[in-house]
């Protein structure tokens, strides 16, 4: 009966252990996102089923791809305080498991994309994948601009929602994209601040590496942020949503840019974690919008 036990105990740890390369609460966003633009690009009937598909198929190829991320970055990560008791860097899943079971995810998840959704959103759930491992991982060793390379493979996941829901890309979709795309810019920043020193220990070429005080990083997230405020407008311009949608954005993004000028104004633990706070409540809140606006 121990050994049975046991045996349950350990097949348990490993399948929490491959979830965890999945990085599941991060990737929480990633089915919200592409939730979004599925119904945001929707018309007519409302298709559930094909609504379920595309949060699956994205889920398994944001997990994939976080999977093979991991293994790229094994080195990296034994080094980071945050990152050092992951499964790969302590031994309980070997690179090759990983590797296999990251491609086997995304593979899956892309093959349900094509089937559950069609053709277009699996194409750019493929571009996600492919963009984020093998173009965004290795630049974080080579450039501080790496983070605005990542941000394109992070902004995506609407798009494939959008195009699940509609069948083809437009501005609108294009709109929702810049929304995110700009937002992680802050979000980003806000965050490498507050974990700097972990950073530099492993050696990423980040701006909040390079920059020793932490001006020009606080200023690149000021910058982003008030570009975001107009780019958070565009979706009432184009005609995806009406003035309600506008004027709570207009607000929201406001407040986003004055947590920003603060930490601008001061580089300190508790005004980048202020911001890093601000961009999780902020996101949820637009896109809560977005989705009242278009449904009500």
């Amino acid at each position: 009966m121990k050994t049975e036990v046991a045996t349950l105990s350990a097949s348990g740890s490993r399948l929490a252990d491959f979830l965890s390369l999945t990085k599941p609460r991060l990737n929480s966003l990633v089915i919200v996102t592409a939730g979004v633009g599925y119904v945001l690009g929707s018309t007519g009937r409302f298709d559930f089923l094909g609504f379920l598909h595309t949060l699956v198929g994205s889920a398994l190829v944001a997990g994939g791809a976080a999977a093979l991320n991991q293994v790229a970055e094994r080195d990296i990560d034994r080094e980071m305080e945050r990152t050092r008791r992951r499964p790969i860097p302590t031994g309980r899943v070997n690179p090759g498991e990983a590797r296999v079971f990251g491609v086997v995810l995304a593979a899956i998840g892309v093959l349900q994309l094509v089937l559950g959704a069609n053709m277009l959103a699996a194409i750019v759930a493929l571009a996600t994948c492919v963009s984020y491992v093998a173009i965004y991982t290795p630049l974080k060793r080579r450039t501080q601009w790496a983070t605005v390379v990542g941000a394109v493979p992070g902004a995506l996941p609407v798009v494939i929602g959008w195009a699940a829901a509609h069948g083809e890309l437009g501005v609108e979709a294009w709109s929702l994209f810049g929304i995110v795309f700009l937002w992680q810019l802050p979000h980003f920043h806000a965050l490498a601040w507050i974990y700097r020193e972990d950073f530099r220990r492993a050696g990423l070429l980040l701006m909040t590496v390079a920059d020793r005080d932490g001006r020009r990083n606080a200023r690149h997230a000021l910058v982003y942020s008030v570009l975001l405020l107009p780019v958070s407008l565009t979706p009432t311009l184009i005609g995806l949503t009406g003035r309600f949608y506008a004027g709570a954005a207009f607000g929201f993004g406001v407040a986003f840019v004055i947590l920003a000028r603060r930490f601008a104004d001061e580089q300190s633990p508790a005004r980048a974690r202020s911001l890093f706070v601000g961009s999780l409540v902020y996101l949820p809140m637009l896109w809560g919008l977005l989705v009242a606006d278009s449904v009500f």
